[in-house]
């Protein structure tokens, strides 16, 4: 099968699958992507209004609504359709390379595990494999153009959660896949509630929270610790970033990239000569590709 055709062909069909779940026209009704997203979106952001952790920042915070476009661009129309595409491109890929195809590759099949156990060893792979990627955004000055229009945020909110250069996915993507493949082709369509999880959890943490979840700080990724990622000024061993956690943010006790010196609440965000960095989604864009650094 030619490959453009596969990608393409995919790429219509999940445009179509946009239409029907604005119109409400998909089942079941719980994998109602876009409006998961948005019902997720709204609780976390009531929860910001009633109990803000910075009581002096306003509902609209800074950028507000340009986050909420970059949510639905990125994690809706983006991701999702071309991480769709992207899957059937590769399986057709190693369908004809392989003489059994991406089978060839499993390590171990959780198929034969009871779904919930397939889910938990989904759900803990693909987040190590983001914790990993993400360490590596910081590391190169390449990778680190791109990834500033996530830390060109000045004011958390829930809605800085997807707040990214479109090719991020392309470095995400493709690691996400793999891991797929290696533990038996999990089909993504099947993760619904993996994926709910995870923006809910991606949420919370840039929300406008003061959330630490008890003793489950060392497991689960959190505002009071999230926020530290995003703080300008970093120590001075940790140059290259801290707090790389996505869901869990067990992988940086783990290797000894957590850092939490005190409450990070009124922390200043961002990174240096901020002020010079673009305001706008196309000049956001255009970034990294003009950089010479």
């Amino acid at each position: 099968m030619n490959y453009y055709s596969t990608f393409i062909n995919t790429f219509s069909n999940y445009g179509n699958y946009i239409l029907n779940e604005i119109t409400f026209q998909v089942t079941p009704w719980y994998v109602n992507y876009f409006w998961m997203l948005t019902l997720l979106s709204i609780i976390v952001w009531g929860l910001e209004i009633a109990f803000p952790w910075r009581k002096n920042q306003a509902i609209f915070r800074k950028d507000f609504w340009l986050d909420v476009f970059y949510m639905y661009f990125n994690f809706y129309i983006f991701k999702f359709i071309i991480f769709a595409a992207f899957s059937n491109v590769v399986a057709q890929f190693f369908e004809n390379l392989l003489p059994n195809g991406a089978q060839s590759l499993v390590i171990y099949d959780t198929k034969q595990l009871p779904y919930f156990v397939q889910l938990l060893i989904f759900f803990i792979s693909l987040d190590f494999i983001q914790w990993l990627v993400h360490v590596t955004l910081h590391k190169f000055i390449f990778l680190w153009n791109f990834h500033k229009v996530h830390h060109s945020v000045e004011e958390m909110g829930f809605a800085a959660h997807l707040r990214f250069h479109w090719m991020e996915n392309v470095f995400y993507t493709p690691m996400k896949y793999i891991v797929m493949m290696l533990i038996g082709n999990f089909n993504p369509e099947d993760a619904y509630l993996v994926y709910y999880i995870s923006i809910a959890i991606g949420h919370l943490n840039h929300a406008n929270l003061n959330i630490t979840y008890g003793p489950l700080k060392y497991i689960f990724n959190n505002p009071a610790m999230h926020i530290w990622h995003h703080a300008k000024e970093l120590p001075k061993h940790r140059q290259n970033g801290v707090n790389f956690g996505i869901s869990l943010s067990i992988w940086d006790y783990l290797f000894k990239t957590a850092y939490i010196p005190h409450s990070g609440r009124d922390i200043k965000l961002g990174f240096n000569n901020l002020k010079k960095f673009p305001k706008t989604f196309i000049q956001q864009l255009i970034y990294p590709l003009n950089k010479k650094d």
